[in-house]
């Protein structure tokens, strides 16, 4: 008798990473020979920076090539802890931190021990592909706040306050925000939190892209008196070192939650590969120069990716204040058939061979993602393919 292939459940409460999905599209046709031009991918084109390529040499050389603890070396946990305090003032110990596979897999684990059956997860809007997978993962319930696409897709404790009730377990903060590149200022950060310390709720504030700033300097919320204790920090080597192939990621937390995340990764992935942990040491305790000239490169890049999509009739665009990223408003171009930003992607592609993440992954209909990680002449052939596509 044949087994039936009955999947899980759980397995059908998520999607396929939007992104993930974008990259495979644009692969297949420039391996079918199409010249496409990506603006899909959100990683740097930046090289890993030498010293820490060196680092990694070194480690093969002397074998470091076994397991290591479940949640990482202590040196590493070490190094994360200092660079924290270097660069935000808080105040971490190596008991408080976990190493994971890339930031995705902590706030996976976040999830996974916070949230239960029904529990509500505040969530503002847009807000990164994969935040509402791993929570309806878990079984619990997104509660979205819209923001405001005039003020840069900048929220509230105000807006955030109607939202919370007596099942919401926990909210997310992502500042700099994938995909519109938004920044909460510090007294709108410190509001928001003490507004959840005070009703209950705890704060996972995602750190990815905290040191990409264009016009503030870089901030955590856990350098704030008292708040370690109502906070979850998920952070990443990824994008701060252009390592987002080296898969290191980490969590900072209070204890009990750091153990909780240590027993699932125990029964997962087990520890972070050894030789990355080698790399991710040298690149927090190293030389920190390669992150304001990759952050100037952005400037550039960032202007002129706005100054292009404004001249376009009918595109809006918020100036993205931090990460490398913009989210424009193109329903403009809806014709042709087309009625959201999902069809207008797919158009975009298979037309004018230029890929975007449509706004549908992050919970909007009428924007797309483009990543300025990319070089000036790769960002001018596709911005010339996307303003004849609107304007035809």
């Amino acid at each position: 008798m044949q087994a039936t292939l009955d999947l899980a459940e759980r397995v059908s409460r998520i999607s396929e990473s939007s992104t993930m999905k974008v990259a495979a599209e644009a692969d297949r046709l420039r391996r079918e020979g199409v010249d496409v031009v990506d603006f899909g991918a959100g990683e740097p084109d930046f090289p890993t920076p030498d010293n820490i390529k060196r680092a990694a040499v070194a480690a093969l050389d002397a074998n470091f090539t076994k397991y290591t603890p479940t949640g990482g070396t202590v040196e590493l946990k070490q190094a994360i802890c200092a660079r924290h305090r270097e660069d935000y003032g808080t105040d971490y110990s190596p008991g408080e931190c976990i190493t994971s596979v890339g930031g995705k897999h902590a706030i996976f684990n976040v999830m996974q021990i916070l949230i239960d059956e029904g529990d509500e997860v505040i969530i503002p809007v847009p807000y990164w592909v994969t935040y509402k997978d791993v929570v309806n993962y878990a079984g619990g319930k997104c509660v979205f706040v819209e923001t405001d696409e005039d003020k840069g897709f900048t929220f509230t404790a105000d807006s955030i306050a109607p939202h919370i009730t007596s099942k919401t377990k926990l909210l997310i903060i992502n500042s700099p925000s994938n995909p519109s590149g938004a920044v909460l200022s510090r007294e709108e950060f410190e509001r928001i939190y003490h507004l959840a310390a005070k009703r209950g709720v705890r704060l996972m504030t995602d750190e990815c892209y905290c040191r990409f700033l264009y016009d503030s300097e870089p901030f955590s919320i856990a350098s704030m008196p008292g708040a370690k204790e109502n906070v979850v920090i998920a952070g990443s080597l990824s994008k701060t070192y252009a390592m987002t192939g080296w898969r290191i990621g980490f969590a900072l937390a209070p204890k009990p939650l750091i153990d909780g995340m240590m027993k699932l990764q125990s029964h997962t992935t087990s520890n972070p590969t050894s030789v990355s942990q080698k790399a991710a040491i040298e690149a927090l305790r190293g030389s920190q120069d390669s992150i304001p000239l990759m952050l100037a490169e952005y400037r550039k890049r960032r202007d002129y990716v706005v100054k292009r999509l404004r001249a376009i009739p009918g595109v809006r665009i918020a100036e993205p204040k931090g990460a490398f990223y913009a989210y424009p408003n193109i329903s403009v171009g809806f014709k042709k058939g087309i009625k959201s930003a999902l069809e207008f992607s797919e158009k975009l592609l298979s037309e004018a061979h230029v890929a975007v993440v449509p706004g549908e992954a992050f919970g909007t209909t009428e924007h797309v993602r483009i990543s300025y990680a990319t070089s000036m002449k790769e960002l001018e052939r596709g911005l010339d393919r996307i303003e004849r596509f609107i304007s035809e």
